[in-house]
């Protein structure tokens, strides 16, 4: 995993590649939180997370609530299918409020219906 960081006046843009998980995190949660209080706009380029677990959803908001405790903005942008599969797995999109495109590569959730064969 690796954090690449464009700091711009009062905009910092983070870019995550790799893995957000538990392996990861206290990294992760160290390079968030310096871009958070280095720029009044942080945001964060999640296209190239490979995968995400609950660890990594936790990291995100951990940030968003610091940002807004710090009345910073921060934006979520281009974001992966792993990512995209944690947010709709525990229903977090809309939280962190920010445009989510969904591509048609995106796996399509299994319903909870009958199995074949079931009677």
């Amino acid at each position: 995993m690796t954090v690449a960081a464009i700091y711009n006046d009062d905009t910092c843009c983070l870019g995550i590649d790799g893995e957000m998980t538990i392996y990861s995190a206290a990294e992760l949660k160290g390079a968030l939180l310096d871009g958070l209080n280095r720029c009044e706009q942080l945001e964060i380029n999640l296209s190239q997370v490979s995968e995400m677990d609950s660890a990594g959803l936790q990291l995100l908001y951990l940030v968003k609530r610091e940002a807004a405790h710090l009345n910073r903005k921060l934006a979520l942008v281009a974001h992966s299918p792993a990512t995209l599969e944690v947010l709709d797995l525990y229903n977090m999109t809309s939280y962190f409020g920010d445009p989510v495109l969904i591509s048609e590569e995106r796996p399509k959730k299994r319903g909870r219906g009958k199995r074949e064969g079931a009677k």
